[in-house]
């Protein structure tokens, strides 16, 4: 199974020691391995994203600063991209843990956390 969330990544270079950098801000593509479904880490959908969006941007901009190294401006959800099989395995725990999302259905778990950001290659 393969899955990872893709962010792009706003930051920016605040160098020292009179050294100056042009352009200062960059933007890049950030991928964040995706858990297997019930293993610890896969709730990070619920976590971290509402409607296809970063929930608590400030909050995850730190995270984003703290694993790039660099001051991070923006960061912004673009999609879950996963295999077949993994976005079936992703359903099937959905469905069976439907309590842990205040659901009804795996349609609406996915809708309200991913909205339509999910990339299946097949």
């Amino acid at each position: 199974m393969d899955a990872r969330y893709v962010f792009a990544v706003r930051f920016r270079l605040d160098p020292e020691y009179g050294v100056r950098v042009d352009p200062e801000v960059f933007e890049t593509r950030m991928e964040r391995a995706a858990a297997d479904p019930g293993e610890p880490g896969w709730l990070f959908f619920r976590d971290n994203l509402w409607r296809g969006e970063v929930g608590d941007r400030d909050h995850f901009r730190g995270l984003a600063a703290d694993a790039l190294g660099v001051d991070v401006d923006s960061v912004a959800y673009r999609a879950l991209e996963t295999d077949r099989e993994y976005y079936d395995a992703l359903k099937a725990e959905i469905g069976a843990n439907l309590d842990l999302f205040k659901a009804d259905s795996t349609p609406e778990v996915l809708n309200k956390y991913l909205g339509s950001s999910v990339e299946v290659e097949d």
